[in-house]
């Protein structure tokens, strides 16, 4: 079970016992956000009944969910996968990417207190660390960590919710830009938007949050034309 899992579950148990379900979505989703279950890597039902520890029941209600979100698809023969991107599913990402995350940047930069502001430098110092020791696991974690609390802060929900929804759909293939290109040449622009919520220009961070995007995606589209599979 990985950082953000942990942080996850104690969270939802310090409000109340979360069900079953909920707690076996979580841990799915997060093996499939961080790569851990590889894009088109087929996975049976009873092995991930097995690796999550969990029933039948919540495990079939957590793919049924995660299939929802575009996260897994169906192969049969009771077997699951993680989509592979294609060129032209990383277009679409990249363009909804850049009309979402910069609104939501932009709006989090008008309404950031100084406590918040806090929170994300401390996110952004545990993803620099990760990225120079090479530690691609923290790397995956904190970077969406980071994002997500940027994006909660902007209080719009409905934006964020569909943001989150697409970094399902990207977010595995980031384990695979760092295979190829490793941590050290990640692409990094929260300095510059810290500098802006610090501001509170909004204006600003938002550019920032758009150079963010298209150089990650220009790095999965690298690595995507590099992949094997495409030779």
């Amino acid at each position: 079970m990985n950082t953000l899992e942990k942080r996850a579950i104690k969270a939802e148990v310090g409000r109340a016992k979360p069900p079953a379900h909920e707690l076996v979505y979580q841990q799915l989703r997060a093996r499939i956000l961080f790569g851990d279950i590889a894009p088109g890597q087929a996975v049976t039902i009873q092995g991930l009944i097995e690796t999550l520890g969990a029933g039948m029941t919540p495990v079939r209600e957590a793919i049924r969910r995660l299939t929802s979100d575009g996260a897994l698809e169906f192969q049969g023969n009771r077997r699951v996968c993680v989509p592979k991107l294609t060129l032209e599913s990383i277009e679409e990402i990249d363009f909804m990417r850049k009309s979402l995350e910069p609104e939501l940047t932009r709006r989090a930069a008008e309404r950031a207190d100084q406590g918040q502001i806090g929170m994300l430098v401390e996110i952004d110092t545990a993803l620099d660390s990760a990225i120079s020791l090479g530690d691609v696991n923290g790397y995956l974690e904190h970077n969406y960590q980071f994002h997500a609390t940027l994006y909660s802060i902007a209080n719009a929900p409905v934006m964020a919710a569909v943001a989150d929804r697409l970094w399902l759909r990207f977010g595995p293939s980031l384990r695979v830009v760092c295979g190829r290109f490793g941590t050290q040449n990640l692409p990094d622009k929260h300095h510059a938007l810290l500098d802006a919520l610090r501001n509170r220009d909004a204006f600003l961070a938002g550019q920032s949050m758009k150079e963010d995007v298209e150089q990650g995606m220009m790095q999965i589209r690298a690595a995507l034309e590099l992949s094997p599979a495409r030779n």
